[in-house]
């Protein structure tokens, strides 16, 4: 079972959002809020620890600011994105939720 944790109010996060959280998961979460959707993956390029959460998001996919490392918000196993976690969200009461993996 998955253990959530709550890391702020949905309010706080309006649709073109990107922000990066420390959750308690070990590393860094970058958060993506596109178009009403949460995307949450890891905060830091596999490359050489670029910052996430202040890419470039287009297409579904943010882009590393420091050396432009395509990842997409969508959990997938293409390279290079099988060097990243993605993370489920939920929200609840208003409240944006960040599952911890398994």
């Amino acid at each position: 079972m998955a253990e959530w944790v709550r890391v702020f109010a949905l309010e706080e996060f309006p649709p073109g959002s990107q922000r990066e959280v420390e959750c308690g998961m070990g590393e860094p979460v970058a958060l993506f809020n596109v178009a009403g959707k949460i995307y949450a993956i890891s905060g830091l390029c596999p490359h050489e620890g670029g910052p996430l959460a202040e890419g470039y998001v287009e297409d579904g996919s943010v882009y590393c600011p420091w050396h432009a490392w395509r990842f997409s918000l969508e959990p997938s196993t293409e390279p290079p994105n099988e060097l990243i976690r993605y993370y489920r969200t939920e929200i609840r009461d208003g409240a944006l939720y960040v599952a911890a993996p398994a």
